[in-house]
Order: structure tokens, then sequence, then C-alpha cells
């Protein structure tokens, strides 16, 4: 194979999302079935929170929630970021500079976009985004997340 052909195939696979770890793979307090996540979950949901897919930019009422309290997962309700961390990006999506304690696991993830690190709940695996170095202070972080993956519970 010459390096054309390997790099338009590394490409292909990249877009195709092999190399993608699944999230059956990893172990997790709670592990439901296909068919158990379906009923918890309408379509979209499943989409993004168990085949790691995103919401389009803007379109998640959360983007505006202003009030205190704790954004959880939709997919087990553990509390995932406190409102005292989220802020306005620009980015069309929630985001926070921080998450919860022992709340969010990190994955390498290879696409198309390039290498980013992903972010899903500690507890049952679901996706909620992606993590970037353009954040504020104090940690420089920004956890940009799938409003379709959180659930609100205001304090």
């Amino acid at each position: 194979m010459n390096r054309r052909n390997f790099l338009f195939a590394s490409s292909a696979a990249a877009a195709l999302g092999f190399g993608k770890s699944s999230l059956a793979e990893g172990k997790f307090e709670i592990t439901r079935t296909e068919a158990e996540w379906r009923a918890l979950l309408t379509d979209f949901e499943y989409q993004v929170l168990r085949e790691e897919a995103t919401e389009r930019a803007g379109t998640s009422p959360l983007n505006h929630e202003k009030r205190e309290g704790i954004f959880a997962c939709k997919g087990c309700d553990l509390p995932l970021y406190s409102s005292k961390t989220k802020y306005d990006s620009g980015t069309g999506w929630p985001s926070f500079w921080q998450a919860m304690d022992d709340a969010v696991k990190t994955k390498r993830d290879v696409s198309v976009w390039g290498i980013r690190t992903e972010l899903h709940c500690r507890r049952c695996g679901s996706h909620l985004g992606h993590v970037f170095n353009d954040g504020p202070q104090p940690t420089g972080k920004r956890h940009c997340i799938n409003g379709v993956s959180l659930k609100f519970q205001e304090a």
C-alpha cells in the first residue's frame, strides 16, 4: 500500500468511526440492554447518549438555563455539573468549566474533526460531549455538552 492509499484509507476509517471504542467495552455501575435504553430514551436521546451523535448547536433549552441547580445525566441521574460552573461559551451548547468530582470519564475520539477528548458519564457511560482547552479560568477547560444528555434539577 502506498502512502496516498494509506492516508485515504485512514481518513475513511476515521470518518466512519472506526477506531472509536464502543461504550459496551467499558465497565459501568449502571448497565442496560439496548432495549432498556431505547425504552428509557427518545430516539434522538438514544442517538446522542448511546451512539455518540451530536445535537445541532443552539437547539438546547439548557443553553439559556440560569437558575441555581445541578445538571444530571439523562441516562442515570448522576449529578454531573453545578450551575456555578456553567458559562456562555458562545458555541451553542451548554458549557461548563468543571465537572463535579468523580462524575465524568474521558475517552479519545478520533474522527474527521481530528483527535478530541470525549466526555462520558462515569456511572452509565452515556455520551455527554467533548472537553477543550479554551475555557475560562480557573481550569481553562470548556466542557461542551449536548443539552439532550442532561436534565436540570433546580436547587
